[in-house]
């Protein structure tokens, strides 16, 4: 029989979105994530400038994400029970302080050190901004997540187009350039803290605690849980597979220049931002189960296909494993948010904090693999972590109280 767990209907659901607010945080998202992706964009820039290995790279990833992982569940924990409502450009100044390091660093350590500092930016943001889109979003969680989620898809899919363009032709030092974008991030995020203070704060210094849960309930709550962190786990090392190697491995098996390799990447990204806006709203009318369900087991079989692929096929299949994997994250936040109400900011650290996590994991152990074995190997391997999506099937069904 289906298990079946009741969920309080927050205070503001009748209320309409705030789509200024939402717009806005899902602008910021956007610049903030574009920043971040310049990284990855440009690593066969650090490859050849510092003589890095397959292994290496991926400790780069390792670094930004892991310390992006470890400190957005601390953060997110802190500020649901003490808001910081200007703490979002704070994040935003980590972010600025990473980039402008990046583009000065001349040796591997100080690239490390940026990738720390812009995942600490990443751990500031997220947790936070995530609770003022389910504040904004008048009930309507699903959408809500996916404006504010689909503004960092964008970002992410634009900054291999914008390092093809600016920094490879330029050099490492271009990256400084992107310093004004941070810079406009933090004036934006310091109006949205003021509307965040004004209208939900109210003099408060911090959040009610939240509801008790029956033993049965707690039970349910925690194997949920598990379950949604084997979803992460599929989709984020499969993410990891694609956003740190697809360029070498368009450069190794059909001989692309990095440019034209850069165009495929974006093609993924510009599909898992596409993907993100879709899935919110999707899972508001057929249900979070439904879409985590369709989104992570549905790529299977192109998954699949992808090694065996020739390059047209290759950009063709790139684009519908990014559109439906990237729906699968707003409505595993939302789903978890749901299961655990009053600890918006909590959940949200915890699942960004995994995410970067295990993105960063992936790419640490998949670098070691591609070492070892072969970039195509890697994408041999990956194509059958999407059939852990089975997973889904044993999630609760959320019914509201």
């Amino acid at each position: 029989m289906q298990e079946r767990v009741a969920v309080a209907p927050p205070a503001h659901a009748l209320a309409e979105p705030r789509f200024k607010v939402l717009g806005a945080i899902s602008f910021s998202h956007f610049l903030n994530d574009l920043i971040q992706s310049l990284i990855v964009a440009i690593y066969p820039l650090l490859k050849a400038n510092f003589h890095l290995s397959f292994a290496e790279i991926g400790i780069i990833s390792l670094t930004y994400q892991l310390s992006a992982s470890i400190l957005q569940p601390l953060i997110g924990l802190y500020t649901d029970r003490h808001p910081k409502p200007h703490s979002l450009s704070v994040g935003m100044g980590f972010t600025l302080s990473g980039l402008v390091t990046l583009a000065l660093a001349d040796r591997y350590l100080v690239v490390l050190g940026a990738a720390a500092l812009v995942g600490a930016g990443s751990a500031i943001f997220h947790p936070e901004s995530s609770r003022i889109a389910r504040l904004a979003s008048g009930g309507r969680h699903g959408l809500a997540q996916s404006i504010f989620q689909v503004g960092g898809s964008a970002g992410q899919a634009l900054g291999p187009l914008l390092a093809a363009a600016i920094i490879v032709p330029h050099g490492q030092l271009s990256l400084a350039w992107f310093a004004l974008l941070a810079l406009l991030g933090v004036a934006v995020l310091w109006n949205v803290g003021n509307w965040y203070k004004r209208a939900h704060l109210g003099g408060r210094t911090s959040h009610p605690a939240a509801p008790r849960m029956s033993q049965k309930s707690r039970r349910i709550v925690a194997r949920s849980m598990s379950l949604l962190i084997v979803l992460l786990f599929s989709k984020y090392f499969y993410l990891a597979s694609i956003t740190s190697y697809l360029i070498f491995y368009l450069m190794e098996r059909f001989h692309l220049a990095i440019e034209s390799a850069q165009i495929y990447l974006f093609v993924f990204l510009s599909a898992v931002a596409l993907g993100t806006l879709i899935g919110g709203p999707v899972g508001d009318r057929l249900g979070r189960k439904t879409v985590i369900w369709f989104s992570i087991l549905g790529i299977t079989p192109f998954t699949l296909m992808l090694p065996y692929a020739n390059l047209a096929w290759t950009g063709v299949l790139c684009f519908l494993i990014g559109l439906i994997l990237a729906s699968a994250f707003s409505a595993i936040l939302v789903f978890a948010q749901e299961l655990l109400p009053g600890r918006t900011g909590a959940v949200a650290g915890l699942f960004f904090g995994l995410a970067f996590g295990l993105g960063g994991i992936g790419a640490a152990v998949l670098g070691v693999v591609a070492d070892r074995y072969g970039i195509e190997f890697v994408y041999r391997v990956c194509a059958f972590l999407p059939l852990l999506g089975i997973a889904a099937a044993f999630l609760p069904r959320l019914e509201r109280t």
